[in-house]
Protein backbone atom coordinates (compact mmCIF):
# COMPACT_ATOMS: atom_id res chain seq x y z
CA UNK A 1 0.00 0.00 0.00
CA UNK A 2 1.47 3.39 -1.17
CA UNK A 3 1.34 6.07 1.69
CA UNK A 4 -1.07 8.22 -0.96
CA UNK A 5 -3.39 5.07 -0.45
CA UNK A 6 -2.66 5.11 3.41
CA UNK A 7 -3.44 9.02 3.79
CA UNK A 8 -6.88 8.03 1.78
CA UNK A 9 -7.50 5.31 3.73
CA UNK A 10 -6.89 7.51 7.39
CA UNK A 11 -8.99 10.16 6.07
CA UNK A 12 -11.92 7.73 5.45
CA UNK A 13 -11.76 6.08 9.05
CA UNK A 14 -11.97 9.75 10.54
CA UNK A 15 -14.90 10.53 8.22
CA UNK A 16 -17.02 8.08 9.52
CA UNK A 17 -15.73 8.41 13.03
CA UNK A 18 -17.18 12.01 12.32
CA UNK A 19 -20.53 10.71 10.98
CA UNK A 20 -20.73 8.08 13.70
CA UNK A 21 -20.09 11.39 16.13
CA UNK A 22 -21.67 14.07 14.13
CA UNK A 23 -25.17 11.52 13.83
CA UNK A 24 -24.86 10.53 17.87
CA UNK A 25 -24.28 14.02 18.96
CA UNK A 26 -27.49 15.56 16.92
CA UNK A 27 -30.01 12.46 17.79
CA UNK A 28 -29.39 13.33 21.33
CA UNK A 29 -30.53 17.11 20.69
CA UNK A 30 -33.51 16.10 18.43
CA UNK A 31 -34.65 13.36 20.21
CA UNK A 32 -34.24 10.67 17.48
CA UNK A 33 -33.85 12.62 14.37
CA UNK A 34 -30.29 11.83 12.76
CA UNK A 35 -28.39 14.34 10.38
CA UNK A 36 -28.37 14.58 6.96
CA UNK A 37 -24.32 15.58 6.93
CA UNK A 38 -23.44 12.65 9.35
CA UNK A 39 -24.90 10.58 6.17
CA UNK A 40 -23.47 12.17 3.80
CA UNK A 41 -20.19 12.39 5.54
CA UNK A 42 -21.02 8.29 6.31
CA UNK A 43 -21.26 7.87 2.12
CA UNK A 44 -18.11 9.81 1.76
CA UNK A 45 -15.81 7.94 4.42
CA UNK A 46 -17.17 4.91 2.62
CA UNK A 47 -16.22 5.13 -0.79
CA UNK A 48 -13.34 6.53 0.31
CA UNK A 49 -12.60 3.72 2.00
CA UNK A 50 -13.35 1.33 -0.85
CA UNK A 51 -10.76 3.08 -3.05
CA UNK A 52 -7.95 3.64 -0.71
CA UNK A 53 -8.12 -0.56 -0.77
CA UNK A 54 -8.23 -0.45 -4.16
CA UNK A 55 -11.71 -2.37 -4.72
CA UNK A 56 -12.42 -0.21 -7.96
CA UNK A 57 -9.22 -1.56 -9.75
CA UNK A 58 -9.80 -3.14 -12.70
CA UNK A 59 -8.31 -6.90 -12.77
CA UNK A 60 -8.91 -8.66 -16.05
CA UNK A 61 -10.20 -12.25 -15.94
CA UNK A 62 -8.24 -15.22 -17.01
CA UNK A 63 -10.64 -15.70 -20.22
CA UNK A 64 -10.22 -12.37 -20.80
CA UNK A 65 -6.22 -12.17 -20.19
CA UNK A 66 -5.85 -15.12 -23.15
CA UNK A 67 -8.02 -13.10 -25.46
CA UNK A 68 -5.64 -10.52 -25.06
CA UNK A 69 -2.74 -12.65 -25.87
CA UNK A 70 -4.16 -14.53 -28.66
CA UNK A 71 -5.02 -11.02 -30.22
CA UNK A 72 -1.60 -10.50 -30.08
CA UNK A 73 0.34 -13.54 -31.76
Amino acid sequence: MTNGRMIELAAAVAALAASVWLYRSQRKENEGYGSQGAVVLLVVGAIMAIHALGLLEYRPSASEIEAAKARAR
